[in-house]
């Protein structure tokens, strides 16, 4: 008499956790996406404003400029005085929130996560195959929720306007997926499907 080792994943209770499973995946793959576009929103946002700050303080000297040798007079001073207000606020502003410190942390954020996204594939994968036993699977689950908890304390909040771009980047934009034809041309012949 011979044994059936292997699991029976037609019963309820895979089709239950491979459910969850790749609810979690779905999240993680818009959490990493979202943290991506995090980042590169605060690096534009901090390059914007360090070219308006020497924009204005170029424009704010060479009012002064005017000033002192009488060129423009009160007028180049009003706009000096304007300029100069304008720049004081810019700099308060950035010394208030380092958007570069910011964006990396979204950067370290999207690349951890990043590793955990690939771990719920593997893991999905797995499941389909067929070999791994509901208790391997919770257990696995379990530590990958619990590594996603550690990355998401330490990671800066994302926001709604980075959330729609991921969206669009992952729904519209296919940024996640490739075709067949697209893997093979960057996978070695041996290795082709076509």
């Amino acid at each position: 008499m011979v044994l059936n080792t292997h699991p029976d994943f037609n019963q309820p209770q895979y089709k239950i956790i491979e459910g969850q499973i790749r609810e979690c995946y779905g999240r993680v793959v818009y959490t990493h996406k979202t943290h991506e576009k995090c980042a590169d929103t605060l690096i534009l946002l901090n390059s914007r404003i360090k070219i308006t700050q020497i924009i204005l303080s170029a424009i704010t000297t060479g009012g002064l400029i005017a000033t002192i040798t009488n060129i423009e007079g009160k007028i180049g001073a009003i706009i000096s005085v304007l300029l100069s207000t304008l720049l004081l606020i810019l700099n308060t502003y950035i010394k208030n929130y380092d958007l570069g410190e910011i964006a990396e942390k979204h950067r370290q954020a999207a690349r951890e996560i990043w590793l955990i996204r690939e771990k719920y594939l593997s893991l999905l994968t797995d499941i389909k195959m067929g070999q791994m036993p509901i208790e391997d699977i919770q257990t696995t689950r379990n530590k990958l929720l619990e590594d996603l908890h550690r990355v998401y304390t330490g990671a800066p909040s994302t926001n709604y306007k980075a959330y729609c771009e991921a969206r669009e980047a992952l729904k519209n934009l296919e940024e996640m997926t490739f075709s067949s034809e697209e893997i093979d041309q960057i996978l070695p012949e041996d290795l082709r499907r076509i």
